[in-house]
């Protein structure tokens, strides 16, 4: 009886140093994806502020969504192999994909600027820090999952009400939008701002992936 208890205790440690070593590779991807989709946000926001110009930020875009795809094809490549992962492996790939998702939405209004966009960005400045100040958090989020679990459910709030902000903000600038003249100047700039509304959202969806991943790992 007490062989076999010690041989349990010992499949147990083994079980959790090889949970421990293959989840520190997967918390690494994934917040290399959160990483590659700030990038993408902080262009956007270079943009806004007139410290890059249009076309070369949409090139420059190209580059940082192929690094995304890299990161979340490398991550979709090490749940085939792995036994074991911090999370349930589909919650995993939900939250990738929602943090990719995040990214292409970065992307297409990057190329909507450069395609249409009004002479005059400063307005997609303040929501865009907000969706940066998102990615932090949820960076912070992430790099808890093995370490730190009970403290995810904290940072992840705060990743919601940087979301929360950039809804408010996105509110407030259409509410200025539409008490001016109505042309297409006007049409442009909501276009833009449905755009970063919709980042938001993304955003929003990738940390309520996390949450519901480490609620169901807490049962």
């Amino acid at each position: 009886m007490k062989r076999a208890k010690g041989r349990t205790r010992r499949f147990a440690r083994a079980w959790d140093d090889l949970r421990g070593r293959s989840g520190r590779r997967i918390v690494g991807l994934v917040r290399d994806q959160v990483a590659i989709a700030r990038a993408g946000a902080e262009l956007a926001r270079s943009v806004a502020s007139g410290e890059v110009e249009r076309s070369a930020a949409r090139a420059r875009m190209a580059d940082v969504e192929h690094e995304g795809d890299e990161a979340r094809a490398e991550l979709v490549r090490l749940l085939r192999r792995v036994l074991a992962t911090p999370i349930d492996r589909e919650d995993l790939f939900r939250l990738s994909r929602s943090i990719d998702d995040v990214l292409d939405q970065l992307r297409d209004h990057v190329r909507e600027i450069d395609l249409f966009g009004p002479e005059d960005l400063r307005f997609a400045a303040e929501p865009l820090q907000a969706v940066i100040d998102g990615l932090d958090e949820l960076e912070g989020a992430v790099l808890k999952m093995i370490d730190a679990p009970a403290s995810v459910t904290v940072a992840v709030l705060a990743t919601r009400k940087a979301c929360s902000r950039v809804r408010q903000l996105y509110q407030a600038r259409l509410a200025e939008l539409f008490a001016g003249p109505l042309d297409m100047d006007t049409l442009r700039r909501r276009e833009l701002l449905s755009r970063l509304d919709a980042v938001g959202r993304r955003l929003g969806e990738a940390a309520d992936a996390l949450a519901d991943a480490m609620l169901k790992r807490s049962h």
